[in-house]
């Protein structure tokens, strides 16, 4: 499957920059540049507790899509209107964990070029732009081991919309994301074809030739064993609901096949395409329980 994803650049000079680190209430924030493939430096956030025990569990955060190419990262900090408050940072730092986050391809320090031209240039480089966003996910792991205060084998992973999709993509191409949360992102691509609802995602999300060797469930079952806690509302048209309910169907039985029942969780909720409050409190619980 990964060779679909096009070629990946590998970073011939890993070492990170530390831009700036100050101390905020209850936490240390670091912002740093990373070199996650050959082509150009990633911005990223990390912020652990201060004063905790190290090395600390760390979730991977995700940022969304929404048109909005300014944000970024920065919804770690400050949630999108979609996303509830108080933000994601704030939260998972309460839970006593460290958390990091990069600018994807085309969003907030990386911007300069249009999605539409990114996509076009890396198809013609013999790339896939959803593949590249993915590869730095991939080598931001990679960099994550270097890290004495990161305890490696207790790393999650959660986002909301285009960063649902990154989180279940991820966890699915990389056995060290242990725990995986995704929100609004429970998209089974076949009926959302059958439906006619490809327009409602963007062109970053699509790469050529998939149906012919792969499905959403082929792709989403190779999280198991690993616990995974999927969320979507019942009128989110991004996140058709038969395909929704099918995943869950057939991912609940994989799950109980393989005598792990309980670290599967697919809910259908009330709300739209949105992280609600009953959404926050759900993954809090989940993320605690199996971090």
């Amino acid at each position: 499957m990964i060779n679909l994803l096009g070629e990946r650049p590998q970073s011939e000079n890993p070492s990170p920059q530390l831009i700036s680190i100050e101390k905020r209430q209850g936490f240390v924030l670091e912002s740093l540049m990373l070199h996650l493939n050959d082509i150009e430096t990633v911005p990223a956030y990390f912020a652990k507790p201060l004063n905790a025990v190290e090395p600390l569990p760390t979730v991977i955060f995700n940022h969304s899509h929404g048109g909005n190419f300014d944000q970024g990262k920065e919804e770690l900090l400050s949630s999108s209107s979609y996303l509830q408050n108080p933000s994601f940072l704030e939260e998972i730092i309460e839970l006593g964990f460290a958390v990091c986050s990069i600018d994807m391809w085309g969003f907030n320090q990386r911007k300069g070029k249009q999605e539409s031209e990114l996509v076009k240039e890396m198809l013609l480089d013999g790339q896939t732009l959803w593949g590249m966003r993915l590869f730095d996910n991939m080598a931001l792991l990679d960099y994550l081991e270097t890290r004495s205060d990161v305890d490696h084998t207790r790393i999650a992973t959660i986002g909301m919309s285009m960063g649902g999709l990154m989180s279940w993509w991820l966890a699915a191409l990389d056995e060290r994301i242990k725990v995986t949360v995704d929100i609004a992102a429970q998209v089974d691509i076949e009926i959302l074809k059958q439906k006619r609802g490809l327009d409602h995602h963007g062109f970053y999300y699509y790469v050529p030739g998939f149906l012919k060797h792969f499905t959403t469930l082929a792709v989403q079952e190779m999280i198991a064993p690993r616990p995974r806690l999927s969320m979507i509302g019942k009128d989110d048209r991004m996140c058709p609901i038969e395909g929704a309910e099918f995943l869950n169907e057939q991912l609940k039985i994989i799950y109980e096949q393989q005598c792990v029942s309980e670290n599967w969780e697919g809910r259908i909720l009330t709300g739209g395409h949105q992280e609600t409050k009953e959404m926050r409190a759900l993954w809090k619980t989940f993320i605690k329980k199996h971090l």
